[in-house]
């Protein structure tokens, strides 16, 4: 137990949730007759359309009721639409997807700012012939007669009719265009010649099991018509989710590339295809060559693993993993994996275990559970890159090795229920996060609260060149300050083709960039260069935000130092590539051998993966001090529910901007874009550096104090951090520090997808009044709200005052049927080597309320 643990708070004081005011400005919007000039001709073409679709299919197709998938778009969005939709018989909702950065018009702007970009939605609707010839009814009805009495449950139509900006089919540009599949398969056509390529075909999530049926049936005969075969189906209604894996010849694929208006790519039953076999590690061979390490006798790790690793086959037997990995392969991919290719799987296990071997630390107490998801592609290339599978839905193999921990499977029981943390160092290179959730993101969320489980997920990597944007003679002449910020100014330029790569929007879990750093020694550079002389964010670590704008990736970690080097043939502008090398720099990892049976050997390598599975290995760490610290301070508690939110808590805790935000700040200020500064530097770093360290102890200077409860909608939790009375009226330097943490039930088919809003807020806050790093608005979109509050104003106050912190809880996208759990965490710090007793006054002040709390409990018994 360390000298000074994280504390504990009393019970929280329930109350009333705090009304939120709304935000938003006021949006000029055309009137009724405006609305009919413009839109009216749009709705006959609908129709018209509509009736020549109706005639193709049946034409090739006897016996089909013909639907189409409408896209409904409005400025603004209208609560609760779908209810209406369900009114008519032959709509079916669809979904909702958020729309920003609409350009204003002469139809739709801001009232306060006629430049600024609107915000909308698009709304998804299932229709038949019948429901639409009802739907325009209502629109034909509304025209002549603005005042008319729309029927019982259908009012909001006239919502959308005012708010309306667009009506469209969704069509072939909808189901090809944000998936990037065209040029994917252009790619494998100019490279694989004549063989079989398989794709998934994202259904639409039909209400029914019989729909679906249908949906699917329809589909598969499309693709045995176009000489192909389904592999696999996959339904998981949580996420609303209905995919096919399939496969088609070259020449099938050639016709869609060519010309997209095949029957299989019209099919109104597909919402999206989309490529497989993206999820890749290794796919650029590294330079260099391994070392043998001295491995030193280290303690074998006992009890039950609580962090789990899916990736590629770990070298098990590797003298740094030897007995502390649990690896369970029910799929038997170990047979697939040579000894030499157990690459990834290897360093992300070993840095989970011993963290970055440049830099000594013990290993972790308890063994990692190892489950394989990925395995060597037969690529042309040497060694083979490790990914999943073309024959696999990720999302199903995902689903399937989650539920094995939880549920178990194939008449067995879990295999590992003890789990509190899995890490996932793969990202989708194909799926950039636009504006929606992804399939893998949409089921780790939803697992995540089923199952009580946190998440740790890459952000993403990006080793593509840079382009400086500077000629020769200028790069040059370059200090090393010019080519930092030269560097830092192309990647914000560039940030467009450098998102988080899915999963990395998932909104429950821990998305983890890169940090630029290391502790390698350094011995031979070559010609490869450092385009950052401090630390900064890795150049290949990718850019945010999340999801609806929240604060993504949530931190960045050591990832190694990634250099790189001018290509042979010079550009102009200048243009820089990753140098991707096995040597030093970057962080120091198990690795298979050089030679057959070699067992000790390691390697360097950099990135976001690398950084994640640094983090998963702080949660396991974490997850052990708060096991010490509720069986020494609060026993008698059941933390079982509370364990992954304070996990998560604690995680994003010991972060801040820091000398990175300054840097990043310095370089891309100019006098227009104060304002989206913060918001510019979040896209990045998160919330910052997390300072592990200090969520496991306290100093004499800093005390940190964990909070949890559970609420429902309307609810709030008042809890009460008694001021160190040595502080009043000292014009001091002081910090305070807040983190909220929880995991929100998902509805999978809104907009805002988010169930479970929560938030706190702060009252007698005098003492650090300053908020510093992330917006306020920002912090609140996603589930984990940190916020740095400094001061240094002498603030008088008595002993026995407190800062109240109040957690809230509203619903967002929907019903809230269960209580939400959530964890807080609190710090209040002066500068090192101050005479305030901040800890200890604060802990004799907390100790009285916990012992009248459990002896109240006591009585009560």
């Amino acid at each position: 137990m360390p000298e000074r643990p994280l504390l504990l708070f009393p019970t929280p004081q329930p109350a009333d949730r705090t009304k939120q005011k709304s935000q938003f400005g006021r949006v000029h919007k055309p009137n009724v007759t405006r609305q009919g000039q413009r839109l009216s001709p749009i709705f006959n073409q609908l129709q018209a359309a509509f009736e020549a679709r109706r005639v193709e299919i049946q034409q090739n197709t006897a016996g089909i009721d013909p639907e189409q998938v409408l896209v409904i778009e409005t400025i603004g969005s209208v609560d609760n639409f779908a209810n209406a939709v369900k009114r008519i018989e032959g709509l079916e909702w669809m979904g909702e997807l958020e729309s920003d950065e609409i350009a204003p018009d002469q139809d739709f702007y801001d009232e306060n700012n006629p430049e600024k970009e609107l915000n909308g939605r698009l709304y998804l609707v299932m229709t038949n012939q019948r429901a639409l010839d009802e739907m325009l009814s209502l629109w034909r009805r509304y025209q002549a007669d603005s005042n008319m009495q729309f029927e019982r449950g259908l009012t909001k139509f006239r919502d959308v009719f005012l708010h309306l900006k667009s009506i469209r089919r969704w069509d072939v540009q909808d189901r090809l265009l944000e998936t990037g599949v065209i040029d994917i398969w252009q790619e494998d056509l100019e490279y694989h010649g004549d063989r079989v390529i398989p794709f998934e075909a994202e259904l639409w999530f039909r209400g029914s099991n019989e729909l679906r049926a249908v949906s699917a049936s329809q589909v598969t005969h499309l693709v045995q018509q176009a000489g192909g075969r389904i592999l696999n189906q996959s339904v998981i209604e949580g996420i609303a989710y209905h995919g096919l894996l399939a496969e088609l010849p070259a020449h099938a694929i050639r016709d869609i590339v060519e010309n997209p208006t095949t029957e299989l790519v019209k099919c109104e039953n597909i919402m999206f295809l989309r490529p497989v076999g993206q999820m890749v590690v290794g796919d650029k061979s590294p330079e260099g060559d391994v070392e043998i390490a001295q491995v030193e006798e280290m303690p074998i790790p006992t009890g039950d693993p609580v962090v789990a690793l899916f990736d590629g086959v770990p070298l098990a037997n590797h003298r740094l993993l030897a007995g502390r990995l649990i690896v369970d392969d029910p799929d038997n991919w170990e047979a697939d994996y040579a000894a030499s290719e157990r690459v990834h799987g290897s360093s992300m296990a070993s840095l989970i275990v011993h963290g970055d071997l440049n830099q000594p630390q013990p290993s972790l107490s308890r063994p990692v559970y190892v489950r394989p998801i990925m395995k060597p592609l037969n690529w042309f290339d040497t060694p083979r890159p490790e990914g999943i599978p073309e024959n696999c839905l990720a999302v199903d193999l995902i689903h399937r090795a989650v539920k094995r921990l939880f549920e178990g499977d194939q008449g067995e029981g879990p295999v590992a229920p003890q789990i509190k943390i899995i890490n996932l160092s793969i990202g989708d290179r194909a799926r950039q996060f636009t504006q929606s959730m992804s399939p893998i993101a949409r089921l780790l969320d939803w697992l995540s609260v089923k199952y009580g489980v946190l998440f740790v997920v890459s952000a993403g990597n990006h080793p593509t060149t840079i382009s400086l944007g500077v000629s020769r003679e200028e790069f040059d002449s370059f200090q090393t300050d010019e080519f930092e910020a030269a560097t830092i100014k192309a990647l914000y330029r560039d940030a467009r083709n450098r998102k988080l790569l899915s999963p990395a929007e998932t909104i429950n879990g821990i998305s983890v960039g890169a940090v630029h750093l290391d502790e390698a020694q350094v011995a031979y550079q070559g010609n490869r260069i450092d385009p950052f002389g401090r630390p900064l964010p890795s150049p290949v670590s990718a850019f945010g935000s999340g999801y609806r704008r929240a604060i993504k990736p949530d931190v960045i970690f050591y990832g190694g130092r990634q250099w790189y080097r001018l290509p042979l043939q010079p550009t102009n502008p200048v243009t820089i590539e990753p140098a991707i090398f096995r040597t030093t720099p970057g962080n120091k990892v198990a690795s298979p051998g050089s030679l057959a049976g070699e067992l000790n050997a390691t390697s360097y390598s950099c990135g976001t993966s690398n950084a994640t599975a640094l983090i998963s290995r702080a949660a396991g760490i974490c997850y052990d001090s708060l096991q010490q610290i509720f069986n020494e301070q609060a026993a008698e508690v059941d933390p079982s529910n509370y364990e992954v939110p304070l996990l998560k808590a604690m995680l994003v805790h010991g972060c801040s901007w820091g000398d990175i935000g300054s840097r990043i700040s310095e370089v891309l200020r100019t006098p227009e874009n104060g304002r989206q500064l913060s918001g510019l530097i979040s896209r990045w770093i998160g919330y910052g550096i997390p300072v592990v360290d200090r969520v496991l102890d306290c100093t004499e200077q800093r005390a940190t104090v964990l909070g949890f409860g559970q609420l429902s909608d309307g609810e709030a939790h008042v809890f009460s951090l008694p001021l160190p009375p040595s502080l009043g009226s000292r014009p001091e330097w002081r910090r305070l520090t807040v983190t909220l943490a929880w995991l929100s039930p998902i509805s999978a088919s809104t907009q805002k997808y988010r169930t479970a809003s929560l938030w706190f807020e702060m009252n007698n806050n005098g003492l650090a009044p300053t908020r510093s790093d992330a917006d306020w608005r920002a912090v609140r979109r996603g589930t984990v709200q940190h916020e740095v509050f400094e001061g240094q104003r002498a603030e008088p106050f008595i002993d026995g005052e407190v800062i109240e912190i109040k957690v809230n809880c509203r619903e967002d996208a929907g019903k809230i049927h269960n209580s939400v759990a959530y964890g807080l965490a609190v710090s209040l710090e002066v500068a090192e080597g101050l005479d305030i007793a901040v800890y200890n006054e604060i802990r004799t002040r907390i100790a009285p309320a916990i012992q009248i709390q459990q002896a109240t409990d006591q009585g009560r018994g």
